[in-house]
């Protein structure tokens, strides 16, 4: 069976399901998957050099806003 974010399991009910892929330098860009929507990746062109952070609602699930900060630069 498949679940969400293509993880190993499904989540217990109540609980939303994730899965956060941190890249490799150049090669393999960051991803965030929230309910088995990519909320930013390299396809989506909104990923940056840095941490990229998605902030999203704990009781509603909704995606409130995204963003990068570039950790190298200051």
């Amino acid at each position: 069976p498949r679940h969400k974010c293509g993880n190993q399991k499904s989540c217990p009910q109540n609980y939303f399901a994730f899965k956060i892929i941190s890249g490799a330098a150049n090669v393999v860009g960051p991803s965030i998957c929230f309910e088995d929507l990519v909320l930013m990746s390299s396809v989506k062109n909104n990923i940056g050099r840095g941490l990229n952070i998605a902030l999203v609602n704990g009781t509603t699930g909704q995606l409130l806003k995204t963003d990068d900060f570039d950790m190298y630069s200051g």
